[in-house]
């Protein structure tokens, strides 16, 4: 899809943006001439990405943010109006995912996964929408949902809530800020080994791709495309929506016997 210069010096601000799914966003919207705010809680992560030669012609603001806490979300807010007034496009895409079953998951567990993956991308989403507001400016918020929104696993009930909180946030934000202008939309990326912070094993990995309809895991193009295509003018009539991009593996039950890997690649 060609978005000609639609993001040419847009002001796009991705959380997460260190882990594996935000560094193949914040190529997409740098290719695309965007401007980038890039927020993580891995400080040193964050300077590598300073030397990525795919974001060496970009604009480029970093943040170490610790989203499992209301005032460095809120320092975020104020380093972003003091930098560019206000953001044009706001990816929430931080997300944590510990496996922890029900009787072994204590209080402070559960709450920092639901602070990360439901509590940050509500405030972060209010503080930033205020802003595009006072500058009377359309946006766009996408939240990276998950398949685990309508499909669980043992050990991760806790996720899988917060994932579904995030949809139905998504949809009632989707509301309240159509008045504005600004549109709420989610996309759920599919599996991609290496976006979790423990190492999977090939064992693992080659058992997800026999439930993958499609055979391969997600890449680089996948989630990042969908996403710019939402924030696009190709989908200014889109808002309160899913988009999900995982190779069919939540269409329903599927299993390959003979998955033939192709990691990461697109056709």
């Amino acid at each position: 899809m060609h978005f000609e210069d639609q993001f040419i010096g847009k002001k796009v601000v991705i959380t997460g943006a260190a882990g594996i799914f935000g560094t193949w966003i914040a190529h997409s919207f740098a290719s695309q001439g965007a401007k980038l705010c890039l927020s993580d809680i891995r400080g040193n992560e964050l300077r590598v990405m300073g030397e990525d030669p795919l974001l060496s012609n970009t604009e480029l603001l970093f943040h170490t943010t610790d989203l499992s806490q209301e005032a460095s979300i809120v320092e975020l807010a104020e380093f972003i109006e003091k930098e560019w007034s206000s953001a044009d496009i706001l990816i929430n895409n931080a997300g944590i995912y510990q496996r922890h079953q029900l009787m072994e998951m204590n209080v402070m567990d559960w709450n920092n996964s639901i602070g990360v993956n439901v509590t940050a991308p509500f405030l972060l989403t209010q503080l930033l929408a205020k802003q595009m507001i006072k500058d009377n400016k359309p946006g766009s918020i996408i939240n990276i949902s998950s398949g685990a929104a309508i499909s669980n696993q043992i050990g991760g009930g806790h996720y899988s809530t917060g994932k579904a909180a995030l949809s139905m946030l998504t949809r009632s934000y989707a509301l309240e800020l159509a008045p504005y202008q600004i549109r709420v939309n989610a996309v759920a990326p599919g599996f991609a080994p290496g976006s979790e912070v423990s190492e999977l094993s090939e064992d693992y990995v080659q058992n997800m791709l026999t439930q993958i309809p499609l055979g391969r895991t997600s890449g680089p193009q996948d989630a990042p495309t969908a996403i710019l295509y939402l924030c696009s003018d190709y989908a200014s009539f889109i808002t309160g929506s899913t988009l999900t991009v995982d190779g069919g593996r939540t269409a329903g039950t599927f299993k390959s016997a003979k998955p033939q890997p192709q990691v990461g690649k697109q056709a």
